[in-house]
C-alpha cells in the first residue's frame, strides 16, 4: 500500500516523480500569498511590505505578523483574491495539461480552506474583545 502512495504521478504524457508534485504543490501554496504584497500596496500606496521582506527576509518564515500592519492587507480582500486568482489561473493551466490543472486546483482550495478554517478561529476567539466588526476585521489578516 505504501509503495503504490509513493508510486510516481502521471502528468503531462509523462511520468513524474511524487516528489515533483510535492514540491509544486507547496510553491502554489506558498506563492499564492504573494498577492497579500499586492493587496497592501493597493491598500496603503506604499511598498512598505515587500521592502520590510527584502531587508528581513527571515522575518517570512519566522514571524510574519511582523510584515503587514493591521488592516493593510484584510481578510475578505485576501480570501477574494485568492479566488479570483484560482479561478482565473487552473483553467488557464487547463488549457496546458488538465492534470496540472486539477493538481493546482486542489492545492488552491485547500489553502482556501485553511484560511478560512484559521479566520473562523481568529473569529471566535477575538470577536468579544473586538469594540467593533470593523476594528475586528482590521485586526485579522
Amino acid at each position: 500500500m505504501l509503495s503504490t502512495v509513493l508510486s510516481p504521478v502521471t502528468l503531462v504524457d509523462t511520468t513524474v516523480p511524487a516528489v515533483a508534485v510535492v514540491a509544486y504543490g507547496t510553491a502554489v501554496g506558498v506563492f499564492i500569498d504573494l498577492d497579500h504584497f499586492l493587496i497592501a500596496r493597493f491598500k496603503t500606496g506604499r511598498w512598505d511590505a515587500v521592502r520590510f521582506c527584502l531587508t528581513n527576509p527571515g522575518a517570512a518564515v519566522r514571524d510574519q505578523s511582523l510584515i503587514f500592519e493591521p488592516g493593510d492587507v484584510g481578510v475578505l480582500s485576501r480570501l477574494l483574491s485568492h479566488v479570483v486568482i484560482g479561478g482565473a489561473i487552473v483553467p488557464l493551466i487547463a488549457f496546458a495539461s488538465v492534470p496540472l490543472a486539477i493538481l493546482t486546483g486542489v492545492v488552491l482550495y485547500a489553502h482556501l480552506l485553511a484560511d478560512l478554517v484559521w479566520d473562523i478561529y481568529l473569529l471566535e476567539h477575538h470577536a468579544d474583545a473586538a469594540a467593533s466588526m470593523a476594528d475586528l476585521v482590521r485586526t485579522l489578516r
